[in-house]
């Protein structure tokens, strides 16, 4: 495997990890604060997370690479509010869709066209994660500080469609 790509691919999967730390502290906050919906969506997200790097530790390994399994940053442990989980959840992805484009930059530059094409379906998610965190928000703004409306959007978060679907990871 070409070293370059190793270690981009290397420092993704320190990002995923990074992502799913962050987004099990969000669950256990919300949690916390009885907002047992947005919970269980968070820590399904957190799982999600999981998965998108261990999709990068198999692929790495099976083109016989090295996957470096990195030690990770403690998560913030409280947010402001709900929407504040939401907005760091958006900016957060935001990050990460720019780390996922620059990893397709250079797999187009060291011409891996191998990796490149194992990418796309990052690039893909990505685009569905950016839009689902963007839902929610206009959800959340709607709202405001209407203590029915939250518990209506917690409920709501637990049982709809808008939650991360478990199909879409394989």
């Amino acid at each position: 495997m070409n070293t370059r790509i190793e270690a981009a691919l290397n420092d993704q999967i320190r990002k995923e990890a990074s992502s799913s730390q962050f987004y099990l502290s969000m669950a256990s906050w919300a949690e916390g604060k009885g907002f047992n919906g947005t919970a269980k969506f968070l820590y399904q997200h957190s799982d999600e997370e999981r998965f998108h790097m261990l999709k990068l530790v198999k692929f790495i390994n099976e083109r016989g690479g090295k996957a470096d399994i990195p030690a990770i940053e403690k998560p913030p442990v409280s947010f402001e509010s709900l929407e504040k989980v939401f907005e760091s959840l958006l900016a957060h992805e935001m990050d990460v869709t720019a780390s996922i484009n620059n990893l397709v930059d250079i797999c187009l530059q060291e011409k891996d066209y191998t990796t490149h094409n194992f990418v796309q379906w990052y690039v893909s998610e990505q685009l569905e994660e950016e839009a689902l965190a963007r839902t929610i928000l206009d959800k959340l703004r709607m709202i405001g500080s209407d203590k029915g409306g939250l518990y209506l959007f917690d409920r709501d978060l637990e049982n709809s469609a808008i939650a991360p679907d478990a199909a879409t990871q394989n």
